[in-house]
């Protein structure tokens, strides 16, 4: 028996691995043939590059929706949204304080506010269907438009130079590689959300936990490790500013995009544990906005404030 255990963990690790480069692959492919296809950086950096970052949700969730595991669905992405804040932000602002853009105050964190009330409210009727899925994807829309606006108008101002928030790396390759690296990291997201909720699914039936508990702990880490490096790593730079923008961006694509187009595949059961770990997620987005409103930064008291209430929320999902 416990020779399966270490299989379905390597899998799972296996699975994470391929989440992570192949969403590498994908963004790094797609991005590269939006530049020969000559479409505008900035239409790049807030729809390929933006979404690449939630694709391993996005695949997860999908994968474990269609496998009949919608609590993995569900958890991986309000999991993925607490986890996001209270410890990669946590751990970011512990190593040096994270400077809060003006935009991020007005229009980023309360859009993460609004769309988990949403997915509240949506969540009282039992589950996400197709009509609650177009709901959050209309949503989803207005926020980028309102973000392409926004980012033309700063770009016009700037005398045609796009702002250095909104610059991108893209690489340059030929066409062939472009869309070598697109299919193939394509296929290793698909590959690796079905080894991550094949394993996820064993392991939580093996340990005698719930679904909820696996998708809102260790599938919600897995998925958010393209996230962890990036805003560690950036903090670790000096380049800490582009932390809470990267952060906050993914949650509002986590529950408009992941969950908008997952519901319009299929239905997605909500439980009314959910209702609590929502609440958890509103909490934590509400409270970087207002520990920042003053100050325009995330100070290390914040951090570790953030990373002890991310102990005491795991302690509850133990103990539930």
């Amino acid at each position: 028996m416990w020779y399966e255990v270490i299989i379905y963990v390597l899998l799972l690790a296996l699975g994470f691995v391929l989440l992570a480069k192949g969403s590498d692959l994908f963004v790094d492919g797609s991005a590269s043939f939006a530049n020969k296809a000559k479409i505008p950086q900035l239409v790049i950096g807030l729809t390929i590059v933006a979404m690449g970052t939630s694709a391993p949700e996005a695949a997860v969730s999908i994968s474990s929706a269609l496998a009949g595991s919608a609590e993995i669905s569900v958890g991986n992405v309000v999991g993925s949204n607490i986890l996001n804040v209270l410890i990669i932000l946590g751990i970011s602002a512990t190593i040096v304080p994270l400077a809060v853009r003006k935009v991020s105050q007005i229009l980023d964190i309360p859009m993460v506010l609004l769309a988990t009330v949403v997915l509240f409210v949506l969540g009282l009727f039992g589950s996400i269907n197709f009509v609650g899925g177009i709901i959050l994807l209309l949503i989803f829309v207005g926020y980028l438009a309102i973000l392409f606006v926004n980012a033309f108008k700063a770009k016009k101002a700037n005398g045609g130079v796009i702002a250095p928030e909104d610059e991108v790396e893209i690489k340059d390759m030929p066409v062939w590689k472009s869309i070598l690296f697109t299919v193939f990291g394509l296929a290793m997201i698909i590959l690796g959300s079905n080894a991550t909720v094949d394993s996820a699914t064993w392991l939580a039936k093996f340990i005698g936990v719930s679904d909820r508990f696996i998708g809102l702990t260790v599938v919600a880490l897995g998925t958010s490790l393209p996230e962890l490096f990036t805003s560690v790593t950036a903090a670790r730079k000096g380049n800490a500013d582009i932390a809470v923008g990267n952060i906050v961006g993914s949650n509002i694509f986590n529950i408009l995009f992941v969950l908008g187009i997952t519901s319009l595949i299929i239905p997605v059961p909500f439980e009314s544990k959910f209702f609590i770990d929502t609440a958890v997620a509103f909490v934590a987005a509400l409270f970087i906005l207002l520990v920042s409103l003053k100050s325009k930064k995330i100070a290390r008291w914040s951090g570790i404030t953030m990373l002890v209430a991310y102990a005491g929320y795991f302690v509850y999902l133990l103990l539930v």
